[in-house]
C-alpha cells in the first residue's frame, strides 16, 4: 500500500467516553459471570441522496411512509438540523456521515452558486465524513476537488458569501482512480476517534457511474468494482491498526414500496451482492443511490451477521447505528449493533439558526427562482403506471420534440426517467398563486443543464434502442419517455430483445431502412443509462439547455394539462 495513501488517512480526536463494565452478581447466589470487555458506546447518524433539498421537498419527493405505515410530509434542512440535534449529532461519541449524492441534481437554491451552499450547510450541521455518489461527479474531478478544498468557481467566480473555504467534511473514493496511473483521486477511507478507540470508514461509489453521469463529468476516471476495492481499503485500515471498520457505499438496493423505514423489504441487487461480498473486516455497510429505505442484516464471508441500511433521499430519513467497541481490541462488538431508520419529519421546531441560512440562500436567487413561466391545470407526476409512461415525462419530451424541430430536424424525442428529478406540483409553493409553475420549480424538475441534441437512427435501430429499456436481464427497466409523436406497443410477456413492436411516427408505421431524427438530451446521446444504441447516431445537432426547452414549452402552451399516458400500450 503506497505511503500516500497512509498520508490521506485522517485522525480526528474527539472527547473521551466513559467504557461501560457489568457489576458481577452476588457470589454467593450465583455463579460468577464471564468478565465482559470494557467497551465504548459509538452512534453513527448518516445522510444520503439528499441532493441539495435545503427547503422542504414537494411532490412525492416530500412524503415518505413511516414506521407506522402511513404517509407523511418529510426534509427539509431545518427539520433535519432538528432532529440531527435530538438524536445526539453533537455529542461527542457520535459521527456524522454521508453515502454520497448530497449534491448535484439539486433545486436552483443550491445549483446556482455550484451547491457551496448545501456543503457549508452541511458542515454546519455536522457531517464529518462522505462516500462520493455519481452526482458528485456531474461537474468534474476539479470542480469537486475545489468543493472539498476551496477556491471560487474558475468560470463564475465567488458567491455572494465570497471566497469559498472548502468543506468541512472528507470525501472518500476508495474505487475512483485515475486511468493512467490507477492512483486514488480521493482519499479511499478516513480514521475518526471516538472514546479512545479508532472507527474506520471506507467510501465506494456504484461502478456504473460511467453509465449514468455525462462523460466530461468522468473524463480520465476508472471506476472500480466495489467488492474488491473496499476489500483493499479494509486492509489498508487494518494495517493501520483500525478494527472496527464501516463501508459508506454509494450502492443500494430497490425495495417493496409502502414499508416501515425499518423493515428489509429489498429485492436483491448490486446493494445486497456488496453488503454479502465485502470483507468480514467490514462490520457495518450504509449504503444509498437506489433513494430507499431499509434496514437489513445478512452473514459476512465469515458468517458473522452484519446490517446494510440506506436513508431514502432528499433529507427525509436519517439513519441512526448504535454499537459497542472493545477498548481492549478496537473491535466492533457485533451482538450491540442497533441500527434504525429516523423519519425527519416536519411535526418538530425547525432549527432557527439553519431556517436563517436557507433563507438567505434564498433570498438571493429570488429573482430567478420566483419568475413565473407558465401554468398547469393539475399535478403534473412521475409516477407512471404498467409501462412507465408518466404524465411529466410527457411533456418533457414534447418540450424537448418543439425545441430541436426547428434546427435539428427532431421528427421523435426521448427522456431518461432518471433525469426528471421532482414533480410540478398544482398547489402555489409560495406566494406564485396554484397552478403557476416558477422557474425555479421548472429547474427543480430539470437540474443538470444538459444540452438538447438530435441525431439520425434507422428504424431498426430505434427498435434496439427501445429494448434496451430492459437491462441485467430484465433487473433494471428505464422506460424512456416518448413525445407525442412516437406510438409503440410494450409486451413484457415476450423475452428481452422482443418486447417493442408497432412503432409508429405520427401514426404511420416504421420501417427498418428508414432514417428517423431523434431528440434526447448529451447524457442520453452519449450513451448514459446504458442506452449505447444512441451512440450509433449520426449527423449530430445541438441545440438549446433541456431547462431552456421545458420553460419555454411551458411559457408558449400554458395552462399546461397532464396528457393521457397512452403513447405506450401494453400488449394484452
Amino acid at each position: 500500500m503506497s505511503a500516500l495513501t497512509l498520508m490521506r488517512i485522517g485522525l480526528a480526536a474527539v472527547v473521551a467516553v466513559t467504557g461501560v463494565a457489568m457489576a458481577a452478581a452476588p457470589a454467593t447466589a450465583h455463579p460468577k459471570p464471564p468478565k465482559l470487555p470494557k467497551t465504548v458506546p459509538v452512534r453513527l447518524v448518516s445522510v444520503n441522496d439528499f441532493h441539495g433539498n435545503l427547503e422542504p421537498p414537494t411532490g412525492s419527493g416530500g412524503a415518505i411512509v413511516n414506521e407506522s405505515g402511513v404517509s407523511v410530509p418529510a426534509g427539509g434542512a431545518a427539520y433535519l438540523a432538528t432532529h440531527l440535534k435530538s438524536l445526539g449529532a453533537e455529542n461527542d461519541d457520535t459521527v456524522v456521515v454521508g453515502a454520497g449524492d448530497l449534491i448535484g441534481a439539486t433545486p436552483l437554491i443550491s445549483a446556482a452558486y455550484h451547491d457551496e451552499p448545501t456543503v457549508d450547510l452541511l458542515g454546519r450541521l455536522g457531517l464529518d465524513v462522505s462516500s462520493v455518489g455519481n452526482h458528485e461527479f456531474d461537474e468534474g474531478i476539479d470542480e469537486l476537488r475545489r468543493i472539498q478544498d476551496g477556491g471560487c468557481h474558475p468560470v463564475d467566480g465567488c458567491s455572494p458569501a465570497g471566497r469559498w473555504r472548502g468543506a468541512k467534511y472528507e470525501y472518500l473514493a476508495a474505487n475512483v482512480l485515475k486511468e493512467k496511473n490507477d492512483r486514488y483521486v480521493l482519499p479511499p477511507v478516513a480514521v475518526k476517534k471516538v472514546g479512545g478507540v479508532k472507527v474506520g470508514f471506507i467510501g465506494l461509489v456504484t461502478q456504473t457511474t460511467p453509465t449514468i453521469v455525462t462523460a466530461s463529468g468522468i473524463a480520465g476516471l476508472k471506476f472500480a468494482e466495489e467488492v474488491e476495492s473496499g476489500n483493499r481499503a479494509a486492509r489498508l485500515l487494518r494495517q493501520a491498526g483500525v478494527n472496527a471498520i464501516v463501508a459508506l457505499v454509494h450502492e443500494g438496493d430497490q425495495i417493496t414500496p409502502n414499508q416501515s423505514p425499518d423493515a428489509c423489504p429489498v429485492t436483491p441487487g448490486a446493494g445486497s451482492r456488496i453488503a454479502q461480498g465485502l470483507s468480514a473486516d467490514v462490520d457495518l455497510v450504509i449504503m444509498g443511490h437506489s433513494h430507499q429505505a431499509y434496514v437489513c442484516k445478512t452473514k459476512d464471508p465469515a458468517g458473522q451477521d452484519r446490517y446494510y441500511t440506506q436513508g431514502s433521499s432528499f433529507g427525509r430519513v436519517l439513519t441512526t447505528v448504535d454499537f459497542q467497541v472493545d477498548k481492549k481490541t478496537g473491535e466492533v462488538v457485533r451482538s450491540s449493533v442497533t441500527p434504525d431508520n429516523h423519519v425527519v419529519t416536519r411535526d418538530v421546531t425547525p432549527d432557527a439558526a439553519t431556517a436563517a441560512l436557507v433563507q438567505t440562500w434564498k433570498d438571493r436567487v429570488a429573482t430567478v427562482a420566483n419568475k413565473p413561466v407558465g401554468k398547469i391545470t393539475a399535478d403534473l407526476g412521475r409516477a407512471g403506471g404498467q409501462t412507465g409512461e408518466t404524465p411529466l415525462g410527457d411533456v418533457i419530451a414534447d418540450a424537448q420534440l418543439e425545441a430541436a424541430k426547428t434546427g435539428g430536424g427532431a421528427e421523435i424525442a426521448l427522456m431518461n426517467p432518471g433525469g426528471v428529478r421532482a414533480d410540478l406540483t398544482y398547489a402555489q409553493s409560495g406566494s406564485e398563486g396554484d397552478g403557476v409553475v416558477t422557474y425555479g420549480e421548472a429547474f427543480t424538475v430539470q437540474p443538470f443543464n444538459n444540452l438538447m441534441q438530435v441525431v439520425t437512427l434507422t428504424g431498426a435501430r430505434l427498435d434496439a434502442l427501445l429494448e434496451q429499456q430492459w437491462q441485467n436481464g430484465g433487473a433494471i427497466t428505464r422506460v424512456l419517455q416518448p413525445s407525442a409523436s412516437l406510438t409503440y406497443t410494450m409486451n413484457l410477456s415476450q423475452p428481452i430483445g422482443s418486447r417493442v413492436s408497432n412503432i409508429k411516427i405520427n401514426g404511420t408505421a416504421v420501417t427498418d431502412a428508414q432514417a428517423i431524427r431523434v431528440a434526447a438530451n448529451n447524457f442520453l446521446v452519449g450513451g448514459g443509462d446504458g442506452f449505447s444504441v444512441f451512440k450509433e447516431g449520426t449527423n449530430l445537432w445541438s441545440g438549446p439547455l433541456d431547462i431552456d426547452a421545458l420553460v419555454a414549452y411551458l411559457g408558449a402552451h400554458s395552462p399546461v394539462a397532464p396528457p393521457a399516458t397512452a403513447r405506450i400500450t401494453l400488449a394484452s
